[in-house]
């Protein structure tokens, strides 16, 4: 097998290239990165799990790319495959201090692995050292890239050094209720979101974000962006959810309630969006129900506002409960919802992640891409990938 080789090349030499994997070579590194990620499946369902998620709408067509690092004078499928990763295309939105408003794209960069047997020789730092600079212009006909990102679950120092900078990485925690409990804090009840909910809150919630990028970016007169929380996005989410529900759970249907909406009319609403996700075998605390984006329409901080935040928390937190998990996670709330949730009576915990999915971002534009240089707006769960 090539990733037996025993013969070395250095982690320097000019002879390192970036490429794409073969499909062989593709199979060959899941087998191998399964024990990191396959959680609950089993080797088969694992490698039906990637070649599924490789060609679904968000992906196929170029969505994602898989990278690899290799000897440029060794043949495909004869050649060690020294360090992998993909990188998946995301929109985004991009507000200047002049009020200009671009709609960008961004790679997400993920699933970085290095074989056992090469690990500790610099591999992986130099192929994400080539990856950053070619992020830059990579698929450049679908639009400018203006920053990379990722989601570091080896703290944040590694990536740092290769010049992804941190981003903040808090989240609110709130235990799952049981099922047949009624509404905890006697919110009223939330109406269920499917899919066919999405498309009209996804238009408004598009144009929520821009305005409110404008804003800021005026404001703070720096740079600021989001990623777009769109229809394939969420599908992205929701389809990764189905396979694994349907695997681990062949006796129900895969879940059709993805999230929740309070009443009231257009512009005074709270609405948010969800998913279910198994990282480890069932039962484990690993296991969590994730908030992908919450949205206040109207911004206020009032009772009305609280108490419509704590109903849709309700269904969430009782979806949670229903598919035993024993979490619901929410990314960087904002200041106005962490005051809803005060009012709203519902308990939770406020977290910083110190190792685990911490945001960090190469800045191809001006500044050097920290916080005095740009802001990141509704850094939410939506955007991981």
């Amino acid at each position: 097998m090539p990733n037996g080789s025993t013969t070395m090349t250095d982690h320097s030499s000019l002879d390192l290239v970036l490429a794409h994997p073969t499909e062989s070579e593709k199979r060959r590194t899941w087998t191998l990165n399964a024990k990191n990620w396959g959680g609950a499946l089993t080797l088969p369902q694992y490698l039906d799990r990637e070649e599924y998620l490789a060609h679904i709408p968000a992906t196929r067509d170029g969505g994602v790319t898989h990278w690899i690092l290799v000897d440029s004078t060794l043949l495909p499928d004869a050649r060690p495959v020294l360090a992998t990763c993909e990188s998946l295309r995301r929109p985004v939105a991009l507000a200047l201090p002049d009020g200009t408003l671009k709609e960008c794209i961004t790679h997400g960069i993920g699933s970085v692995f290095s074989p056992p047997v090469y690990r500790g020789k610099g591999y992986a730092s130099t192929m994400l050292r080539l990856l950053g600079s070619a992020l830059k212009d990579h698929q450049k006909e679908e639009g400018e890239c203006p920053f990379s990102i990722l989601y570091s679950d080896i703290g944040k120092k590694y990536y740092t050094s290769l010049g992804w900078k941190v981003s903040p990485s808090s989240h609110v925690s709130l235990t799952s209720l049981p099922p047949t409990n009624g509404s905890a804090n006697g919110h009223t009840t939330a109406t269920p979101l499917t899919t066919a909910d999405f498309p009209a809150l996804v238009k408004l919630d598009t144009q929520y974000i821009k305005d409110e990028l404008i804003k800021t970016s005026k404001n703070l007169k720096k740079p600021t962006f989001s990623l777009v929380p769109d229809l394939l996005t969420l599908e992205w989410h929701h389809l990764r959810q189905s396979f694994m529900t349907t695997r681990l759970f062949p006796s129900r249907p895969a879940p059709t309630i993805n999230g929740a909406v309070s009443s009231g009319p257009v512009g005074s609403r709270v609405w948010i969006y969800f998913t279910r996700v198994f990282y480890a075998p069932l039962g484990s605390p690993d296991n969590t129900f994730y908030i992908l984006r919450l949205v206040v329409e109207n911004d206020v901080d009032s009772e009305e506002n609280a108490e419509k935040l704590g109903s849709v928390l309700d269904m969430a937190r009782k979806e949670a409960g229903e598919w035993g998990l024993g979490s619901v996670v929410a990314w960087n709330v904002c200041e106005l919802t962490g005051k809803l949730l005060e009012r709203s009576g519902v308990e939770h915990e406020v977290v910083q992640r110190e190792n685990h999915s911490i945001p960090q971002l190469m800045w191809y534009g001006e500044g050097k891409g920290e916080g005095e240089d740009l802001e990141w707006i509704c850094n939410e769960k939506f955007g991981w990938c």
